[in-house]
């Protein structure tokens, strides 16, 4: 009991020796042992280092979960050691969604069936991003996790202790210069020795961690190409699904629309053949007429616009659903241009004498 009490003593009055000198430093009052530049270097670096990689964490958190009440629920699963049970994405909830709805409207209805290939495609594109997250999570966000919890807080523990040491030398140098008698210098000289034997011991076991950031450095930066090589291919996945999914629609609309709802709203505007067109139709039917035949284009009767036709360059290949469409090569250049009473997704595309209609989304227009 009275070791316990005398120790408890002896670290109050350190602490006490210690909080007088930090306030006469910061007041002026008393000097300061300064650190050698190197060695400011060193710990300057290690501060950039544990900030910046913190808002790194925080920000690639966000953007691979950015609902934040799953992100709360995430991080007290893995504070209680628990598994963190498998999440279903938006992307896969929207295409069962969307499949469901199919069933409910008729799967061999036009509209049943654009939604059970759009419903897939999210699928794959939901399956694709919790694959992207969890290859994150792994190769990215825990090595930057661990060097904080870890590795930083070893450096910030005996940081602390160097702190510490640092004031005992001060406080220790300052003894000695108030001490007057002959006994009182040597003890004094003997605290200061044994004060700068420990501070340096901590200055080398410190500096020893803050050197260990260099090594931090290079495994950050294979986490981060690796973390890139998981992003690209994510995304290299979902434009494939995307350019899959729009050759499945492009393919389908020419079967779909003009059996359907064109054939229909043709049938429901067209007026009796007694009666006569309204004079502000006129000139749009004179203006398609001539390059139609009930109802259809005749693409080698088309005559281009005096003006406004444009180069346009083809994204992806395309196969003609009938002889008014005019089939399409990637990367190949046409001139296409646009007629009055034209559905808007479509446009004329020629190649040398060959003519015919063309899907807009197929296309980067140039000019």
């Amino acid at each position: 009991m009275d070791f316990n009490v005398k120790k408890l003593a002896s670290d109050a009055g350190v602490f006490f020796t210690r909080a007088v000198q930090f306030t006469e430093e910061k007041l002026g009052q008393a000097e300061k042992t300064e650190l050698d530049a190197h060695f400011e270097n060193l710990l300057s670096r290690a501060d950039i280092t544990k900030n910046w990689t913190e808002k790194i964490l925080r920000q690639t958190e966000v953007l691979l979960q950015p609902n934040p009440s799953a992100r709360v629920e995430e991080f007290l699963y893995e504070k209680l050691e628990r598994k963190i049970p498998s999440r279903v994405t938006n992307g896969e909830l929207l295409g069962q969604y969307m499949t469901e709805a199919a069933s409910d409207f008729g799967a061999s209805s036009p509209y049943g069936q654009t939604l059970i290939k759009v419903g897939e495609t999210q699928k794959r594109l939901g399956i694709a991003e919790r694959d992207f997250i969890h290859s994150s999570s792994i190769n990215f966000l825990t090595p930057l996790r661990n060097f904080l919890e870890g590795d930083w807080r070893t450096i910030s523990k005996e940081r602390r202790i160097l702190q510490n040491r640092r004031l005992d030398l001060d406080a220790c140098k300052a003894r000695l210069k108030k001490a007057k008698a002959a006994e009182a210098k040597a003890a004094a000289e003997h605290e200061l020795r044994v004060a700068q034997t420990e501070f340096d011991r901590q200055a080398e076991v410190t500096r020893l961690l803050l050197e260990g950031i260099s090594s931090t450095h290079v495994n950050h930066l294979r986490c981060l190409h690796e973390f890139a090589e998981a992003q690209a291919t994510y995304y290299a996945q979902c434009y494939q699904y995307m350019v899959d999914l729009q050759k499945q629609l492009g393919s389908s609309r020419g079967e779909v629309f003009p059996s359907t709802f064109v054939g229909n709203a043709e049938a429901a505007a067209s007026p009796p053949l007694s009666a006569s067109p309204p004079a502000a139709t006129l000139p749009l039917l004179q203006a398609v007429s001539p390059n139609t035949v009930d109802g259809t284009l005749n693409p080698a009767d088309v005559k281009p616009p005096a003006s406004g036709t444009r180069k346009a360059k083809v994204l992806y290949d395309y196969e003609a659903a009938d002889s008014t469409e005019l089939g399409l090569r990637a990367d190949e250049l046409i001139t296409v241009y646009s007629l009055p009473g034209m559905d808007p997704d479509w446009l004329i595309g020629e190649r040398g004498n060959q003519k015919g209609k063309v899907p807009v989304t197929y296309l980067e227009l140039l000019s």
